[in-house]
């Protein structure tokens, strides 16, 4: 007997709110979040005022206290999602190996002991699997708790429509025998696209479609959040010598180059005061996604880095979703979301499993 006439999710590390936002366009009902960063949680309340949300550190959290606040009995409810702090697996973590937060993702367990979900959702880098410690006990203790756990999946999150390369690992578990499988993939490559017949990968330009164009320092009238940041001369100099759709810092006369950059210098990160391309998904966006300066986060054909509007699109974020902080503090919850479409496609597959 469901306990409800639409199926429910609780959001464990919601950040500001993709997961939430692809499984309420899907037909949940979430239930509670938590977040940590008040900063974050602000926004997610603007955009989710009707969900219960915990601002605080997860270790706090009662599962039994949130279970009484949402009315829910073990078993009820339908999804548990836990997309916990990426950066101690991230290959860009200099610290990961000794990175405390390693461990939040087993915070899970309480909660699914507690809830005991008909479904659970978890999402985090590739890195994960280099984590074997923390995975491994992860699933062991999932099976314990008479879950059936797929195999670790890597995905990457331009298979599913969004229009970025983003590879996320994903680990699916199910009670009462369930075989879950990862969604089959929507999209492709253009060369792919109609042999296996699928969409072709969505591209920045369909992305941008429809946004004003902004120099450095400029900012739409009628969005705050299409604001470029003003550059220097020195960047700006160096952008002008950038091929536009794709271009890399490859193109800079020495005496343009960073020192960083001369003779191989900093070769780990080609990508910075690279451009993106019109033609094709933007490249995996991170919490410095509106700085060009630390990663191929150049606007196409402007002069300038591409600005947290553009970025929420690449995240597949609408465009009446709210956001609040600073600019540096938004391009970071846009850098760390999960992005709504790629949320969507999961809500789309655990809804179907719940009406049958």
């Amino acid at each position: 007997m469901k306990p409800d006439s639409m199926p429910t999710m609780i959001d464990l590390f919601s950040g500001c709110g993709g997961v939430t936002t692809g499984f309420k366009a899907e037909g949940f009902k979430v239930l509670a979040a938590v977040e940590f960063d008040p900063v974050i949680a602000q926004t997610y309340r603007l955009n989710h005022p009707e969900v219960i949300l915990y601002v605080e550190d997860i270790r706090n959290i009662s599962p039994e206290e949130m279970m009484a606040r949402c009315e829910l009995r073990s078993g009820q409810l339908t999804v548990l999602s836990v997309c916990a702090p990426c950066q101690p697996f991230s290959r860009q973590n200099r610290y990961r190996n000794t990175d405390e937060r390693a461990s939040l993702v087993l915070e899970a367990l309480r909660f699914v002991e507690a809830l005991h979900p008909l479904f659970l959702f978890f999402e985090n880098v590739p890195g994960l699997k280099q984590n074997p410690g923390i995975l491994d006990k992860l699933v062991g203790d999932l099976e314990k708790l008479d879950y059936k756990v797929s195999d670790p999946a890597v995905v990457d999150a331009v298979d599913y429509g969004v229009p970025q390369f983003r590879r996320r690992l994903i680990l699916l578990g199910a009670c009462l025998g369930i075989e879950l499988r990862i969604p089959e993939a929507t999209h492709a490559s253009p060369q792919e696209a109609a042999r296996f017949g699928k969409k072709e990968w969505l591209t920045v330009k369909d992305a941008f479609a429809g946004l004003q164009t902004l120099s450095s320092g400029e900012e739409s009238k009628t969005d705050p959040l299409h604001k470029a940041r003003r550059h220097t001369p020195l960047s700006l100099e160096r952008l002008r010598h950038i091929p536009h759709n794709g271009g890399s810092r490859d193109s800079l006369p020495i005496e343009l180059q960073p020192a960083c950059h001369r003779n191989g210098g900093n070769v780990g990160y080609h990508d910075v005061y690279g451009r993106l391309d019109f033609n094709r998904p933007s490249n995996t966006l991170t919490t410095g996604c509106t700085n060009f300066t630390k990663g191929r986060f150049a606007h196409p054909t402007s002069d300038r880095a591409i600005t947290p509007r553009e970025a929420a699109r690449l995240q597949t974020f609408p465009d009446s979703y709210r956001f609040y902080g600073s600019y540096e503090q938004i391009s970071t919850q846009i850098g760390n979301a999960v992005p709504v479409k790629l949320a969507e496609v999961f809500a789309h597959y655990f809804y179907e499993l719940w009406e049958k």
